[in-house]
């Protein structure tokens, strides 16, 4: 009898044997994974993603004729198909480590901090030096910028640390992850990249309110924030330059200076509500990094400002969708992971879209999954795959949780 069954089991179509892994009722480790996962989430990352390869066809061409001088109509679309084969790598990427045991993912995230931060240093003195800042290593044709994996790694890492006040309030974590910080910030302004510093600064800010600082306290960090940024006006020559010329620009330079925040606004509104459509807008062949920093405004131009709105609208769900999550979590260290890289994404889309509408100075950085870029989509991968696996939730024991309430009651 028990071979029959066995042969019934082979037997089975490959379609019915994925169905049944994915059922409510599967044990197995992809059937736990797909009731777990919030799947509202994942299908907003995968939609922001393939709206990215999109946006990065409709910018290809300007970049390629500026950067490649391309000609041929494979040669214009040069960068859409190197960011197809870096979505191939990194779509896996992201449910690979959504997948992840919250304990693996947290050891995981605090090694590749120490690395990374090893490796930021190794890029801000002997990095590749590209636009006169040395953010990128490079073996032979592969390069890749440290700083974009830090990020998620740094802010697990941070949450882990600042968790610990739960089980112990004197330990001395609160002063361990800001020298932490401190480090990295200048290791970061060194290569030099201000808008780095600043989302580090900010996502370290927030998880400490999140732990549950004292008034006082914020009020201290408050002050050393204003601190900061007038000692970075007065000693750092990159932020003094950057401020000066968003602020108080030199009548006769403000041409020079503020031409790529004028011309990434003039390409946004060159489309109106609707844009030129695929492949229609001209202006974006007048600026500069099309792909990168102000694939925003290319958007814009030939999909029209309702597409960008929408967009905006997309990043402000994510955000939303992870906050309310998190309203009823208990485990300390996955509330304040999970809001942590909530915030990094959110904040670093809010700069690029500043940048682009003109309300920011430049600040190359790219928008989470839109822009073209091959360090930034692995490492903006892992840190989304890092939320899911904190977002995770047991459908099981949460059923279990309720009956048992419900006779309790």
């Amino acid at each position: 009898m028990s071979d029959v069954i066995r042969a019934t089991t082979k037997r089975k179509p490959l379609r019915e044997r994925f169905e049944d892994q994915l059922s409510r009722g599967s044990k197995t480790p992809l059937g736990l994974w797909f009731w777990e996962i919030d799947r509202i989430l994942l299908l907003l990352a995968l939609l922001l993603i393939g709206i990215g390869l999109v946006a990065v066809a409709a910018a290809s061409p300007a970049s390629a004729e500026r950067y490649s001088d391309a000609t041929k109509q494979f040669a214009s679309m040069h960068y859409f198909w190197r960011q197809a084969v870096w979505i191939g790598l990194s779509v896996p990427v992201l449910l690979l480590v959504s997948m992840l045991p919250i304990s693996l993912a947290r050891r995981g995230a605090i090694l590749g901090t120490g690395i990374c931060i090893l490796l930021v240093g190794v890029a801000a003195f002997f990095g590749t030096e590209i636009n006169g800042a040395r953010r990128w290593i490079g073996f032979g044709l592969i390069g890749f910028q440290p700083s974009e994996f830090l990020k998620p790694f740094y802010i697990v890492t941070t949450a882990w640390l600042l968790s610990m006040r739960a089980k112990d309030p004197d330990l001395p974590v609160i002063p361990l992850t800001g020298v932490m910080t401190f480090v990295i910030a200048v290791l970061l302004m060194k290569q030099p990249d201000f808008g780095q510093t600043m989302v580090f600064g900010a996502v370290w800010v927030i998880l400490l309110m999140l732990s549950g600082i004292s008034t006082r306290a914020i009020g201290v960090l408050g002050g050393a924030a204003v601190a900061g940024v007038v000692a970075a006006y007065l000693f750092y020559d990159t932020a003094r330059t950057r401020i000066d010329s968003f602020l108080f620009p030199d009548p006769e330079k403000a041409a020079a200076e503020h031409y790529q925040t004028d011309m990434a606004h003039a390409v946004l509104t060159a489309g109106g509500p609707t844009g030129t459509g695929p492949g229609g807008g001209t202006v974006k062949f007048k600026l500069p990094e099309a792909h990168t920093d102000y694939i925003f405004s290319v958007v814009g131009e030939e999909f029209g400002l309702i597409a960008c709105i929408a967009i905006a609208l997309i990043y402000l769900a994510i955000v939303v969708r992870v906050l309310v999550k998190l309203l009823d979590e208990e485990d300390v260290f996955r509330l304040l992971a999970a809001a942590g890289l909530a915030a990094q994404f959110g904040i670093q889309a809010v700069i690029n879209m500043a940048v682009n509408t003109g309300l920011a100075p430049s600040k190359g950085m790219t928008l989470p999954f839109i822009s073209y870029g091959g360090s930034s989509m692995v490492a903006l991968s892992i840190g989304m795959g890092l939320l899911l696996a904190f977002t995770r939730r047991n459908p099981y024991l949460k059923r279990s949780h309720y009956t048992v309430r419900g006779r309790n009651a």
